[in-house]
């Protein structure tokens, strides 16, 4: 299972169209130290919408230049709507080096978009293809769709729950019927507007799907996106995606991330700390002793909640906490 994250896309909806160069920076690099490796990033309308008329902080050139440095760390790419796909932008893109394009249509309309991928083939690049509002078709209809775009050299294809609609047994019944007929990798996308992203997330990887498209913080269009730090979280307890360093995550988020959001007035509904709770199984009753033990003994407070809920979920004594702490400090566990 890979996390792919879209903040830097989908989650720019939340401050217009895209993020500023200094946020895009501090955030690609936020994802490479907890070894994110799949980023989408550039105006949230995508490839070609600046010189459109849908401008974003800066043009897609000075977007590209921008991620030059960490090409040779991780995928990063941008999005492209198939209604603006212009063959000048993918050369562009070319010459500057992204990873990868990510064409995107409604469901049903990939026939249409079968010479744009092969265009982006020729030039070299990777092509990861979205179908939006997956939806709109039965799930052997998106599958017969996928087959034709992977002909046409497509090299991953994504099921969008655009709206936010699908239920965890439709996104299940989707990837499991992508993945019966295309090769190529299968991901899931989901927006939270029935707050139903987790769920479905959940539905799809059990089901087979091989990525997640995540946004920091549910960042994203409307209603959000599963969280990168829920996905990461749940997909750990599967015993999946666990290259993906939760906790490194998390002290981004608390220390970095969530601040500058909070002064663009982000809610953030779901935060660290009560997200820890819910992975390791602890009460909130007992988060001020972790937080005391955490501080006295200079340990990581979500690792200490964590390793110690391994040994007591009911009612940890402080003198468990510190015993863990000590463990944390000789690295045993």
């Amino acid at each position: 299972m890979k996390i792919m994250d879209c903040t830097l896309r989908d989650g720019a909806n939340v401050v217009g169209n895209g993020f500023s160069p200094e946020r895009t920076k501090r955030m690609i690099e936020g994802l490479l130290r907890c070894n994110i490796r799949i980023i989408e990033m550039g105006n949230a309308k995508g490839l070609g919408a600046t010189r459109q008329g849908i401008p974003a902080p800066v043009s897609d050139e000075a977007y590209l230049d921008l991620i030059h440095p960490y090409l040779d760390q991780a995928e990063i790419g941008m999005f492209l709507n198939a209604k603006r796909f212009q063959e000048e932008n993918v050369a562009m893109a070319a010459d500057k080096g992204i990873s990868f394009l990510r064409l995107g249509a409604d469901a049903g309309d990939g026939s249409k978009a079968y010479g744009q991928a092969e265009t982006i083939k020729r030039y070299g690049i990777k092509v990861r293809y979205s179908l939006m509002k997956a939806y709109l078709l039965t799930p052997e209809e998106l599958a017969e769709e996928a087959a034709g775009l992977e002909a046409h050299g497509v090299d991953e294809i994504t099921i969008m729950d655009s709206a936010g609609t699908m239920r965890p047994a439709e996104a299940g019944a989707y990837v499991e019927a992508l993945k019966d007929r295309v090769k190529i990798p299968v991901g899931f996308h989901g927006h939270n507007n029935l707050g139903l992203s987790a769920a479905n997330a959940l539905a799809a990887a059990e089901h087979g799907a091989d990525l997640l498209d995540c946004g920091l913080l549910g960042m994203a269009r409307s209603a959000g996106n599963m969280p990168t730090e829920l996905a990461v979280a749940l997909m750990h307890r599967q015993g999946k995606a666990l290259d993906v360093d939760l906790y490194q995550l998390l002290k981004f988020e608390d220390q970095e991330l969530i601040p500058a959001m909070e002064k663009e007035g982000y809610h953030v509904p779901l935060k660290p700390a009560d997200l820890i709770l819910g992975y390791s199984g602890a009460h909130s009753s007992f988060m001020k002793t972790f937080r005391a033990v955490a501080q006295e003994c200079g340990v990581d407070l979500y690792r200490l909640v964590v390793e110690t809920s391994k040994r007591d979920r009911k009612a940890p004594t402080e003198s468990l906490m510190r015993q863990v702490a000590v463990w944390i400090q000789e690295g045993t566990v």
